[in-house]
């Protein structure tokens, strides 16, 4: 059975320490949802971004932690199409 997991990353890709102590996940839902609650812990204590991996295949990322950042993304591609 495939583990999911998160690897927790500074903003230059270099591996952080996550401030919330992660899990193995059965499901990439399961680690979506969890990082979905922890984010902002995740980003107080130190984590800029994060990256989905199966087993030791990356799936996405990185993927910033930063609202601000995530939003302004977000605004600019849905002007993209108008």
């Amino acid at each position: 059975m495939a583990a999911w997991t998160w690897r927790f990353e500074k903003a230059d890709g270099t591996q952080v320490e996550p401030a919330v102590t992660p899990e193995e996940f059965t499901t990439q839902g399961d680690a979506e949802s969890w990082i979905g609650e922890n984010w902002k812990a995740l980003l107080e204590g130190g984590a800029d971004q994060v990256r989905l991996l199966e087993d030791d295949t990356e799936i996405y990322g990185p993927m910033s932690l930063h609202a601000d950042e995530a939003a302004a993304a977000e605004d600019e591609s849905a002007g993209d199409g108008a």
